[in-house]
């Protein structure tokens, strides 16, 4: 089986993002909303994408907002910086679609679960979105809160779309988690934290060791 890929979210600093990524992930988060402790100010947000795309071209930038307006679509649009809008609200198929025709980037759609049954919403998504994302449902928190969905519920679980797994994923219990179930990536945010939105670059190293990923080679 392919290993999974690795999204790190909620990065604020431009040095740490590209230090993060220069590790070897596939994927840098930042969150747009307003409400996060890890929340990134538009102004902010270009030279942090910036940073990311020189220390590795291949890293995604992916951009975290929850039910956007019409009227902030110039900010999410392509060439901000980012490459993909994970919405993380309660976007509907059909917003999803229009989103995807207006903005030029792909798009992922976060779905909170609250029970097994919650992962039957993943059907109606599959022509909409290019992933999903599949989190811990929590009272007022739209993520990074460290819960994590029972494993039980993912078995058996078949997307129409490449799916990521997010929700307390850490070092040390990523190894199990991977030998249960088959993910196409990994969303991490607290799991590797020393304060939120402030990362440890040695836990984010532990994890792609555990993961099975070798280190990215060094560049000259």
């Amino acid at each position: 089986m392919p290993l999974p890929a690795l999204k790190i979210c909620g990065l604020r600093q431009p040095a740490q993002a590209a230090a993060v990524a220069a590790l070897g992930v596939q994927a840098i988060g930042v969150i747009a909303v307003p409400a996060s402790p890890r929340y990134l100010e538009p102004a902010r947000r270009q030279e942090l994408f910036d940073a990311v795309t020189a220390s590795d071209s291949r890293c995604r930038g992916v951009l975290v907002v929850a039910d956007p307006s019409d009227g902030e679509l110039d900010q999410l649009a392509a060439g901000r910086g980012h490459r993909v809008l994970q919405l993380h609200g309660e976007e509907s198929p059909s917003r999803c679609q229009e989103l995807r025709s207006q903005l030029g980037v792909e798009i992922w759609k976060a779905l909170r679960i609250r029970s097994s049954q919650d992962l039957q919403r993943a059907q109606a998504y599959g022509e909409v979105v290019d992933a999903l994302l599949l989190d811990a449902w929590v009272a007022d928190q739209l993520g990074g809160t460290g819960h994590s969905l029972p494993l039980e519920w993912l078995s058996g679980f078949e997307s129409p779309v490449p799916w990521w797994l997010a929700g307390g994923i850490r070092p040390e219990s990523v190894g199990e988690l991977l030998r249960q179930l088959q993910p196409d990536g990994l969303d991490v945010s607290s799991g590797v934290e020393t304060s939120p939105g402030e990362k440890n670059l040695e836990r984010v190293a532990q994890l792609l060791a555990a993961m099975g990923r070798p280190p990215a080679p060094e560049r000259s």
